[in-house]
């Protein structure tokens, strides 16, 4: 009898229809290292406390209960919180669904990542068993990445180009924050970055919301985008434009 692999989680959702293809069988993994200043999960950050364990075989029951909701292209995609900061858990998880023939989609800012073992094998073993990550680019420019996030961003942008060589397919995902992100000069950088790669299915611009400020005032945390509100339609469309989101055809081309 094989030892239950034991992973803590945040919460999970039923039913999500942003999260990959198709219908989400979704897990919030809890713990995260960085900080960003317009996350809308502050509760998820803590890492080895917080939210509550669970087995892979339990997830995996829950989600199954909901298969028959997701059509041809859904499946279960694992957030966070950073889902990388449990491998053990993710891999033993994503190899029990693609058994049941289940697409598995990880939603990453790549943080954790690093070429030094342990990490690098268990990663690369996590690969076997993973179809599409939706990898978020929170800033192209490392010390605006620093301000914006609490951390640099060169292993990110080594997990995007070691991706691309091993051609893992990838959606990209940039949150357009003003005073922050929303700066031409940023996106255009970010946009020649993106072109580099070779695995690109779709490219998102998330629009920066407040949604998620309530929380940081339940934590007692200051929230340090006050008075910054969401973008204008213009300044998305011009995001949009920029990152030449349109010559991405998305999930459809693979």
């Amino acid at each position: 009898m094989t030892t239950p692999v034991i992973g803590r989680i945040h919460s999970t959702e039923n039913f999500g229809t942003v999260d990959g293809p198709g219908v989400r069988f979704i897990v919030f993994t809890q713990g995260c290292r960085m900080r960003c200043q317009f996350c809308h999960n502050p509760d998820t950050w803590k890492i080895g406390s917080g939210g509550r364990e669970v087995t892979t075989d339990e997830v995996l029951d829950e989600a199954i209960k909901y298969r028959s909701y997701w059509g041809d292209k859904g499946g279960i995609t694992v957030s966070g919180g950073e889902p990388l900061l449990q491998l053990e858990f993710l891999t033993d998880l994503f190899k029990k669904a693609k058994e049941k023939g289940i697409h598995t989609t990880i939603d990453t800012c790549g943080k954790p990542f690093t070429r030094e073992e342990p990490f690098f094998s268990q990663f690369q073993e996590l690969m076997n068993y993973t179809d599409l990550l939706l990898f978020d680019i929170k800033h192209i420019d490392n010390e605006q990445h620093k301000l914006l996030t609490s951390l640099g961003n060169e292993n990110i942008l080594e997990m995007a180009q070691y991706l691309s060589e091993i051609g893992k397919p990838v959606w990209i995902r940039h949150v357009l924050v003003p005073e922050r992100s929303d700066y031409d000069e940023y996106l255009i950088r970010l946009d020649t970055f993106i072109k580099t790669l070779k695995n690109v299915d779709k490219v998102e611009v998330l629009p920066y919301h407040t949604m998620g400020k309530y929380k940081w005032d339940e934590l007692g945390l200051e929230y340090p985008l006050n008075g910054i509100e969401p973008p204008k339609e213009d300044r998305v469309e011009n995001a949009k434009k920029l990152l030449h989101v349109d010559d991405y055809q998305g999930f459809a081309t693979r």
